[in-house]
């Protein structure tokens, strides 16, 4: 358990699971993330893609396809990034240190990478917004973002799910960020790939902080085939939505009480989440609780039947 004090708290971890409650980790269902439990079928990668530097065309091609599938603004410009983590550990570097806002309770990276900077939480300075938020499922507007800030970021890291809530045109203002992640929406979690959305001067400072060749050429590859693939988001948003039902079903039959999510990840009041939460592992399932509230229980998707018949045998 050495040094495991000083680490923020994050969903997964089935390795820890698997100590404290046994099973290999192959035997666990892990609910404890919001990523899509049904991935996106990795095409077919060139041996170039992995043994040659990324070049311009590569990178060209995936910054293009996010600008599409997010019809970005013409006066903000993509960055991509090995995952959205190492775009928030550098976003404070772009204005002074002073206050900066995080409404919460959200996701702990955010204001862990200000406080590392230099930043105090306070109002009338930067403001971070997790939009939808992690974990209840706010949604912000953008009259809630108004006002002459050095920093504004929005992270859209689950709005896939909804893309009609959508803030990308706010980045087109000066100091506003709109971050991406791959990862969630198309279960590719490992593959490490996130994109920053703002105005030519900002992603050029960012692009500077996280240096040349910072997406691998199988992400690029990747990367651009899932964003141009339209007919595959649509069903898997359709998909989501049915699946976010049937587990609030489930669980509210179970006596759970429905707080919010998205259709990625569901929370709910359970009373004890405890007491929940070891409940389920004792059949190698893994969910997620939160050190400030005692009552919250975040599950993500099952995905095949399988897991599904799990999950409810579990809850009987």
């Amino acid at each position: 358990m050495t040094g495991l004090a000083t680490k923020r708290d994050h969903g997964g971890g089935l390795d820890g699971a698997a100590r404290r409650f046994g099973g290999a980790r192959r035997d666990w269902l892990d609910l404890s993330t919001g990523i899509n439990p049904v991935p996106y079928p990795v095409p077919a990668i060139d041996t170039d893609a992995w043994a040659a530097l990324p070049d311009d065309g590569a990178r060209d091609a995936l910054t293009g396809a996010a600008r599409a599938f997010w019809q970005v603004p013409d006066a903000a410009e993509v960055l991509a990034a090995p995952g959205a983590s190492a775009l928030i550990a550098r976003l404070p570097a772009l204005a002074p240190p002073g206050p900066v806002e995080i409404p919460g309770p959200t996701y702990n990276e955010h204001m862990a990478a200000f406080r590392a900077a230099g930043w105090q939480a306070g109002t009338g300075g930067a403001l971070v917004v997790v939009h939808p938020n992690n974990p209840d499922g706010r949604i912000w507007r953008a009259v809630d973002l108004a006002g002459d800030r050095p920093l504004t970021v929005i992270d859209e890291s689950f709005c896939d799910v909804a893309p009609g809530d959508s803030l990308v045109h706010l980045a087109a203002r000066p100091g506003v960020v709109v971050l991406k992640s791959f990862g969630k929406f198309w279960g590719l979690a490992g593959l490490r790939l996130g994109f920053a959305i703002a105005r030519p001067d900002t992603i050029a400072r960012l692009s500077g902080m996280i240096g040349p060749w910072a997406v691998s050429g199988p992400a690029l590859t990747i990367g651009s085939a899932a964003l141009r693939d339209t007919g595959w988001a649509g069903a898997t948003r359709a998909r989501l939505a049915r699946d976010a039902d049937r587990l609030d079903r489930l669980m509210q039959g179970a006596g759970a009480g429905l707080v919010g999510g998205t259709t990625l990840f569901r929370l709910y009041d359970v009373a004890e989440a405890a007491a929940w939460q070891e409940r389920l592992a004792r059949h190698r399932i893994w969910s997620r609780v939160f050190p400030y509230s005692g009552r919250w229980l975040r599950l993500g998707l099952p995905g095949a039947e399988g897991d599904w018949t799990r999950l409810e045998e579990a809850l009987a």
